[in-house]
């Protein structure tokens, strides 16, 4: 059963076409992605489906009954409501019956709560009290009465998912609907759409919300659109499908364009004799020869200082806000070319840390000693604070007109803007005109042109299309410096990281070996043993790099069996090390499968411990050797 009809939309801002002639339909019951560029009309498409943006021409057509609910990406809520009432605020006839029926109880009257009950009855309005306690509790909005207009903009954000969820639609539109959640929520909404009854249409950058979630992708490409009748990693199968049969056909146009372009010349111009038919053909074939694939490739190799043997030691480093305790004597020693990931509930001071870090922001105990080395390159979750009437190219030449690459090359400003998928006719465009994705990677642009050693990332996804985030993970993943991320993206974080600092609040951190999947795996794991009351399997620990000094044991020789244990150690050590090269290689090479990441992190976190422990006896007996 077709629930919409699109045929033949086109839309334009000024002379800027961003689609021409879209036609596609959506049955009942399907859950379907629409996936494009940043800039190419993702957000656009959706306002115009539902006739908040004028289209051109074309004619958007939707079944008779059906309840469409739209959730916007940016928030369009009443700022004199409770969270309660903007929830609340649908003109649906169940949620106006619970209305006037918490107002008949509050006025006594026998009658009009009879009146009210049964009508509560008759639409089954019962359920959508225990529906709405059920979600906002999950997306942690627990004091209902506090004002729209207090609430952050993440809190916001959540009070709009909350409002479309809660009006159980046949037709759900959502536009980002993941951005500002945390780690929990996402997969929560995730199981809660994945179980809906509903039809859903969305745009999302979260590429496992696309596996599990969705059964059709819609690209928008060169204006026009794609369908793909399966999940993400079906759609990136057949993309490439596609992809290589558009570059056969344009590389026999491009042979047998050099042959009519031969023939065309040599033809008499005063001679009237060329055939028609030919000269027409020819200008066909010249159409498709000059079509060019875009490869995303994100190939910057800047020039980047060595760090030197001290990096950044944080030595029992304390904060807290009030009664609020965000770090309790903490220490850590971050070693070249550390890959860490931060994750942990809003509130648990990840962004604290990362100032303590960078030393923007002191610490009330502890000190943080930061090498002569290291470069910091910290890109956060604000906008870019720039002139908006400045070009994008006028941006770049700001900070630089060149950008020393590795052995004594440059790149100038316009090239580099070409790098990182700034097209030559993007490069005048005010960055006012810019989508909100594209400004995202001109910030991440400037950030990465200071040429750091140490990169730090705080939502770097957010905004950001699946085609820059995967040349991004190329370009990361050649990164010779130290990384951390702090990022939602549970794709992006299995792929970029090798071990998390899991921020449990209270100043409770834990280092887990592993990426993000594995440690989700442990957690479940001790969860469901909490509940079946057995043993959980328990995560693998990093240790902490600076210990407590212990007292020195009075020994001063090796037994003959221990001076055995010790060089077995050294060849256990020695093998265990070339294993763990092999299976950091696997995850961070780009043809890696999923699976392969699985389990090479699996595998790695195993190894690593076995390291780890295997170290600390060696270093016990080398004392005595």
């Amino acid at each position: 059963m077709n629930y919409l009809s699109v045929e033949n939309l086109t839309k334009s801002f000024g002379d800027r076409v961003l689609f021409s002639d879209l036609t596609f339909g959506i049955d009942q019951g399907q859950k379907v992605a629409i996936v494009a560029k940043n800039g190419t009309g993702k957000t656009t498409l959706l306002r115009c489906l539902m006739n908040l943006e004028q289209i051109d021409s074309g004619r958007v057509v939707y079944r008779n009954d059906i309840r469409v609910v739209f959730m916007e990406q940016a928030e369009n809520l009443n700022e004199s409501h409770t969270i309660l009432e903007a929830v609340f605020s649908h003109d649906l006839p169940e949620i106006q019956a619970v209305k006037r029926y918490n107002i008949a109880l509050k006025s006594g009257s026998e009658e009009e709560i009879n009146d009210c009950f049964q009508e509560m009855t008759d639409l089954h309005a019962w359920d959508i009290e225990v529906r709405v306690n059920q979600i906002l509790s999950v997306l942690k909005l627990d004091d209902r009465s506090l004002l729209v207009s207090k609430l952050s903009g993440g809190q916001k954000k959540r009070v709009a998912l909350a409002k479309v969820l809660i009006a159980d639609a046949d037709f759900l539109i959502l536009d980002e609907p993941t951005n500002h959640l945390d780690l929990d929520m996402i997969e929560w909404l995730e199981d809660f759409l994945s179980k809906a009854k509903s039809t859903i249409l969305m745009v999302t950058h979260d590429r496992y919300f696309l596996e599990v979630v969705c059964d059709s992708i819609l690209e928008i490409e060169d204006k026009t659109i794609y369908r793909y009748k399966g999940n993400f990693s079906y759609y990136l199968e057949k993309k490439a499908e596609r992809q290589e049969q558009t570059q056969s056909t344009i590389d026999k146009a491009r042979n047998t364009f050099k042959k009519e372009l031969d023939w065309i010349r040599r033809q008499p111009k005063a001679r009237g004799t060329k055939q028609k038919a030919r000269i027409e053909n020819f200008h066909e074939v010249k159409k498709v020869a000059s079509q060019r694939i875009d490869e995303d490739e994100l190939d910057i190799p800047v020039k980047m200082e060595r760090l030197g043997s001290k990096i950044v030691e944080l030595h029992k480093i304390s904060k807290k806000f009030g009664e609020k305790v965000i770090l309790n004597s903490f220490s850590y020693n971050f070693q070249r070319q550390e890959r860490l990931g931060i994750v942990g509930n809003n509130g648990t001071g990840k962004s604290t840390f990362l100032n303590i870090l960078q030393e923007r922001e002191k610490p009330d105990n502890g000190k943080v000693v930061v090498g002569e080395t290291v470069v910091f390159g910290y890109y956060s979750q604000e906008l870019i604070q720039v002139d908006e009437n400045k070009r994008v190219i006028e941006v770049i030449r700001d900070i630089a007109e060149f950008i020393p690459l590795e052995k004594g090359r440059e790149l100038s400003a316009a090239q580099f803007l070409e790098r990182f998928l700034f097209s030559r006719d993007m490069h005048y465009n005010y960055v006012y005109k810019l989508s909100g994705g594209e400004k995202r990677r001109l910030k991440l642009m400037t950030v990465l042109m200071a040429n750091p050693n140490f990169l730090i990332l705080d939502e770097p996804t957010n905004d950001l299309d699946i085609f820059v985030m995967s040349v991004l993970e190329d370009y990361l993943r050649s990164f010779q410096g130290c990384l951390i991320v702090v990022s939602h993206d549970r794709y992006f974080m299995d792929k970029m990281v090798d071990h998390l600092f899991v921020f449990q609040g209270e100043g409770k951190i834990t280092d887990i070996i592993g990426n993000y999947t594995e440690y989700r795996k442990q957690l479940v794991s001790a969860q469901r043993a909490a509940k079946d009351g057995t043993a959980p399997e328990k995560p693998v620990v990093k240790a902490t790099v600076i210990a407590e000094s212990q007292p020195k044991s009075e020994k001063r020789k090796l037994s003959f069996k221990e001076k055995a244990e010790f060089d077995q150690l050294e060849k256990d050590l020695e093998k265990l090390e070339a294993q763990k090269e092999e299976f950091t290689l696997i995850l961070s090479d780009a043809n890696s499968s999923n699976d392969d990441i699985m389990n090479a992190g699996s595998k790695l976190a195993e190894i690593v411990a076995l390291i780890e422990a295997k170290t600390d006896r060696w270093m016990e007996l080398a004392e005595f050797v």
